[in-house]
């Protein structure tokens, strides 16, 4: 998610969320600088284990570790996983934000949209698993005091229509919506209209839908199987958008 999935290309990269966010908060704070350390298909370990190292290094460079923001995002692809284990998921999951709350920063932290599968029986199994992790996401981020960002209660994000083609991702109107729920979050200047609803497009045929499943299963669905298999992930020998920290925006 926060590397911006599907959203659109700029220089190579999409843009996302994330990116969004940085575009206001670098006009409201000259000094600003950036880093965007995720990487697609990440499970928690490999985020607490590679990640947040390179995130300390940063911040123990800062004077004052309360100027910086940090979001952490992690856990929805190990639930994702047949092999999924909630109780290690989630003890892994609290070992990271206990290791940044402890750095004095402000951290915000993300619940997963329960309901995004709904509308099949393997979408029902797994909006169980994000209904129990995003209580403890909850209870976490209250006791840490982060920035909780959690689209289950707002009508509008249940709307299929902010998916991307893979129905995993947000898409560009997904990611503009996000960003402007974030900047709300930060009391920065933000689309007061982003929770309206989309307006409705023309309604798909039967072979429109057929097609989009098709397509869904072989670019999507196939591939996936066949990494499961060889133990591959998608972010395999992937390198971050910005590893280090840029001044922002990028000229």
């Amino acid at each position: 998610m926060t590397e911006g999935m599907n959203d659109e290309i700029i220089a190579g990269n999409f843009r996302g969320w994330a990116d969004r966010v940085a575009d206001v908060l670098a006009t409201t704070h000259p000094e600003f600088t950036y880093m965007n350390l995720a990487i697609r298909g990440k499970l928690v370990g490999q985020v607490v284990r590679e990640q947040i190292p390179v995130a300390l290094r940063h911040i123990s460079d800062r004077p004052k570790p309360s100027e910086v923001l940090i979001s952490f995002h992690a856990g929805a692809n190990d639930i994702l996983r047949p092999k999924y284990s909630p109780e290690e998921t989630i003890a892994t999951y609290n070992k990271g934000v206990e290791i940044l709350s402890n750095q004095g920063i402000q951290l915000m932290l993300f619940c997963i949209l329960e309901d995004f599968a709904a509308g099949s029986k393997t979408g029902s199994a797994l909006a169980e698993r994000f209904k129990f992790f995003n209580e403890n996401v909850r209870r976490i981020a209250k006791d840490s005091g982060a920035i909780l960002l959690d689209p289950n209660p707002e009508p509008f994000w249940h709307d299929k229509s902010f998916m991307s083609w893979d129905r995993l991702h947000m898409n560009s109107e997904g990611h503009y919506r996000a960003a402007q729920g974030v900047l709300a979050k930060l009391d920065l200047p933000h689309d007061p209209n982003f929770r309206e609803p989309k307006l409705g497009g023309a309604k798909k045929s039967r072979i429109k839908k057929v097609r989009e499943n098709i397509h869904w299963f072989f670019a999507f669905l196939l591939p996936w199987i066949w990494r499961r298999i060889r133990g591959r992930s998608s972010g395999d020998g992937r390198s971050p958008k910005f590893g280090t920290p840029v001044k922002w925006p990028l000229s």
